[in-house]
């Protein structure tokens, strides 16, 4: 089947490294730890943006941000925010860069209690992807009482930039949610 006729969610179709990032990312369950703290970093960034400004910056976060070494930034000095206020490649904006370095110490104490931040997050889900059956037209959710639960109780661990709308944007794209329309091609594949 040409690609022009493969049935995708609506909101990629504006560049190719949208619909990439759709096709081979957005929904895929994720357990490893450091993608976890990477899409924290970049939709904590996101608040107040598109997921399209972000995502053709996500090359100089990663830079930026020692390829998402949670070990790392939590020991950035204030000496590299001032750096990190200077680069183009990222969002700059102070708040947003010391939360996103607050958040790797807090994220390094989740690990500590818990064996690995994976096991927590998906602790919100019942340990397996909630499938949603959303139709061409209906609007997204934009929060749900899970991403209310793990939004509240990553603020009560002093995490930044954090609430419920940006942690269920969290939750789709690392697969905690399955949110691709059921007439998309992903959501018969992200099915479990």
């Amino acid at each position: 089947m040409p690609s022009s006729e493969i049935i995708r969610c609506p909101w990629c179709l504006g560049f190719p490294e949208y619909i990439h990032y759709h096709d081979t990312e957005w929904g895929v369950p994720v357990y490893d730890d450091r993608v976890h703290f990477e899409f924290l970093v970049l939709e904590s960034a996101q608040a107040g943006l598109s997921w399209a400004t972000i995502l053709k910056k996500r090359e100089g976060y990663r830079r930026a941000f020692a390829d998402f070494d949670y070990w790392i930034v939590a020991d950035f000095p204030d000496s590299y925010v001032e750096e990190l206020l200077q680069d183009s490649g990222i969002i700059r904006n102070r708040l947003k860069i010391q939360a996103a370095i607050t958040n790797a110490r807090r994220f390094i104490e989740v690990q500590s209690e818990f064996g690995t931040f994976s096991k927590y997050i998906w602790s919100f889900v019942g340990g397996k992807p909630i499938q949603h059956a959303l139709k061409r037209g209906e609007p997204y959710p934009v929060t749900t009482a899970e991403s209310d639960a793990l939004a509240k109780d990553l603020k009560k661990r002093g995490f930044k930039f954090l609430g419920s709308t940006t942690i269920y944007a969290h939750m789709q794209a690392t697969g905690l949610i399955n949110d691709h329309l059921t007439d998309c091609f992903r959501h018969q594949e992200l099915s479990l």
